[in-house]
């Protein structure tokens, strides 16, 4: 990278450098931008000075080296640990928050970014370490939208960017309705692999087919927005009669091989629920409705 070309992108400072943080300080590196690091651990910076880095002694160092700061730490508590002593430091300068948190915490932040004139972005990443700073790698983030057009050159270096609105936890909470969906489309395949391997069915014999099915998801999921949308949840291609039977199955057989039941058993108590409500001729977005506490409660 030529000095030619550092001169021409804004500097920013990286706040926490674990995986995903040195991930994003590397990125941000080989895109041309003067960047300046601090970690609790200084020896985490090592290999990022190397490459061309500048180590802060302090956060307060940190801050003050650029007009952007980008926070990655553990949670929320670890985040005001780091910040709270230098909010003066940042006043006038913009904080994007990249630390994992919820809606409400996030929310608080912003509120004490105001508090600290401090212009402020919560965002999200929806990748491994490993594909930030490719098109593998998407960012959403929420907040001022003038704050997020002013940075959007610099945080595209990080991956695809998208800006959900000015309420600053709809990162948090897009972020983690996402963690939804991965975690129980994994915790499903990991169920269905325990099954099989009480028969002694290899993984990789039973892949393609999950892959097959996971292919065809896209059209299922919106299918299923489609349903909750417009609230007619009328039975297009699958009714809960049916498919509580298929559900069924799978926790007798979770059963007989000594496979915790669980998962399929909770999706099972849904179905039931919706069917005593009279609901057994709908499809499966009818589910919903059985998530609230009021509901299941009834």
């Amino acid at each position: 990278m030529t000095h030619d070309n550092l001169t021409h992108r804004p500097a920013v400072s990286v706040l926490g450098l674990g995986l995903m943080g040195a991930a994003l300080a590397k990125a941000l590196l080989d895109a041309g931008h003067p960047t300046t690091v601090w970690n609790r651990s200084t020896s985490k910076a090592d290999p990022l000075v190397a490459a061309g880095a500048t180590r802060a002694e302090t956060v307060a160092e940190a801050v003050a080296a650029s007009p952007l700061t980008i926070a990655c730490v553990l949670d929320h508590a670890a985040l005001h640990d780091m910040l709270d002593p230098v909010a003066g430091d940042l006043s006038g300068r913009a904080l994007v928050n990249l630390t994992s948190s919820t809606p409400e915490e996030a929310r608080a932040t912003a509120a004490w970014a105001a508090e600290n004139h401090v212009e402020y972005l919560d965002g999200k990443i929806l990748a491994l370490p490993s594909t930030v700073g490719s098109p593998d790698a998407f960012l959403l983030f929420s907040g001022p939208p003038d704050v997020f057009t002013t940075h959007e050159p610099t945080l595209a270096v990080l991956g695809d960017t998208d800006h959900l609105g000015p309420d600053p936890g709809l990162a948090s909470l897009y972020d983690l309705g996402l963690v939804g969906v991965m975690f129980g489309t994994i915790t499903g395949f990991l169920h269905s692999l325990a099954v099989l391997r009480a028969e002694a069915v290899d993984a990789g014999d039973f892949l393609p087919y999950a892959t097959q099915l996971i292919g065809a998801l896209p059209a299922m999921v919106a299918d299923i927005a489609d349903q909750v949308q417009t609230g007619e949840y009328g039975g297009r291609d699958a009714q809960l009669n049916m498919q509580a039977v298929f559900v069924g199955h799978m926790v007798e057989v979770s059963e007989a091989r000594g496979v915790d039941p669980a998962f399929p058993a909770y999706v099972k108590g849904l179905m039931d629920r919706a069917i005593a409500r009279d609901h057994g001729r709908d499809d499966v977005g009818r589910l919903l409705e059985g998530l609230t506490v009021p509901a299941r409660a009834a």
